[in-house]
């Protein structure tokens, strides 16, 4: 019932408002064609559009207010779509990446206020003395350039290997940014509030640490902590209604997670799991203990997750509310279904595109952007069909 209010109040709005939504949408892209293929799912049918094609292994994107799309390679190039295609040649003035495995450049994020500021945020794998660690840099986009960039976060401690660096960036209705790590393979420093590994990190837009974060003057804590005990968060977001953060975590084989995001809690990583090693062997025989989260859903066999938003456009009222979540293993689109903060159905879409899909977002003329995953890359949209 609560799902079904939200969608006939949002249908009013958009009656209410749909010259300004729909001029905003034919800025945006050409006009689908009769080819572009049609899938027909349980709640709504869609046309997948391609957009732009090409890219290297596409990672993040961020809407810009005039209609143009920044795009993230892992290679460590930024992208701009606009004007219906893709432009030629990178955005220049990014930060030297460490583009080796999971490694490289990894979300990308516009400030609140971007439209006044024009304030730009990446995250990264960062090379230093010791090995890389995820970093969040940012710059001022000016044409086809960032001026004046700064390193705002490393984490610490740099280190080996070429894994798990997460990493998504999120600004919340306050304007803090919410910056999502991995534990980069070291099983057992998630427990650690000594360091970032296996955290979540909250930070002022400027890279300060706000007052009111959850381990402030705790001496054995990083304060930038704002959760921790997660394994590999490549997916957060904000419902667009309640401003809660949710994030989801890959697990090891079997047991990725989604978990809704609360300050100074613990999610377990790795004295509680759902998944088991690669090789077999247990990690853990306990999957609750006193003091750590469950999640609201784990996957067992593992999706692989990446990727993620709550949808809230009127292009597709059905889904009004739904969690999308992109899935690198199985290929596919996973929408689940909400009821508050209860998943109550589960459905997989974009089988037939037989693609990893790294990303998925809410668009602001009411599509839904997809990045597909690998040399030749795709930026797609879904567009209701007939």
């Amino acid at each position: 019932m609560q799902k079904q209010a939200t969608v006939l109040r949002r249908t009013m709005m958009a009656v209410l408002s749909g010259g300004l939504l729909y001029a905003y949408a034919d800025d945006l892209a050409a006009p689908a064609k009769a080819a572009d293929p049609v899938e027909r799912s349980a709640q709504a049918d869609f046309r997948i559009v391609t957009l732009a094609d090409g890219l290297d292994h596409p990672w993040g994107m961020a809407f810009l207010p005039d209609g143009g799309i920044l795009i993230t390679e892992r290679s460590g190039t930024l992208r701009l779509f606009t004007d219906g295609k893709l432009q030629d040649g990178p955005i220049d003035g990014t930060p030297a990446v460490a583009a080796r495995g999971q490694g490289g450049l990894l979300d990308v994020a516009v400030h609140p206020g971007f439209a006044e500021n024009r304030l730009v945020y990446l995250s990264y794998a960062g090379p230093g003395e010791g090995g890389a660690s995820t970093e969040v840099a940012r710059g001022r986009l000016d044409g086809m350039a960032l001026q004046d960039v700064e390193v705002l976060f490393r984490a610490v401690p740099k280190s080996g290997g070429t894994g798990h660096f997460g990493s998504r960036l999120v600004f919340d209705g306050d304007g803090k940014l919410f910056i999502s790590l991995g534990d980069r393979r070291q099983i057992r420093e998630p427990q650690n509030l000594g360091n970032h590994i296996g955290t979540v990190v909250r930070l002022n837009d400027d890279g300060s640490v706000p007052e009111d974060n959850p381990f402030v003057g705790q001496a054995d804590a990083l304060p930038e902590i704002f959760s921790y005990g997660h394994r590999n968060v490549q997916g957060m977001t904000l419902h667009p209604e309640s401003g809660q953060l949710w994030a989801h975590e890959h697990g090891p084989r079997g047991g990725d997670e989604l978990n809704l995001l609360k300050a100074a809690a613990n999610y377990g990583w790795p004295v509680i799991t759902h998944g088991i090693d690669y090789s077999g062997a247990i990690i853990s025989d306990k999957t609750e203990a006193e003091g750590m989260e469950q999640p609201v859903v784990y996957w067992d066999p593992s999706i692989a997750p990446s990727g993620m938003a709550f949808y809230d456009g009127e292009m597709f009222p059905q889904w009004q509310g739904d969690l999308f979540v992109g899935a690198l293993a199985h290929l596919h689109l996973r929408r689940l279904e909400m009821e508050g903060d209860k998943v109550v159905g589960q459905e997989s879409l974009l089988v037939d595109l037989g693609e990893r899909i790294r990303d998925v977002r809410s668009g602001p003329d009411g599509y839904l952007y997809v990045l597909t995953d690998s040399s030749d890359g795709m930026l797609i949209r879904l567009e209701p069909a007939g």
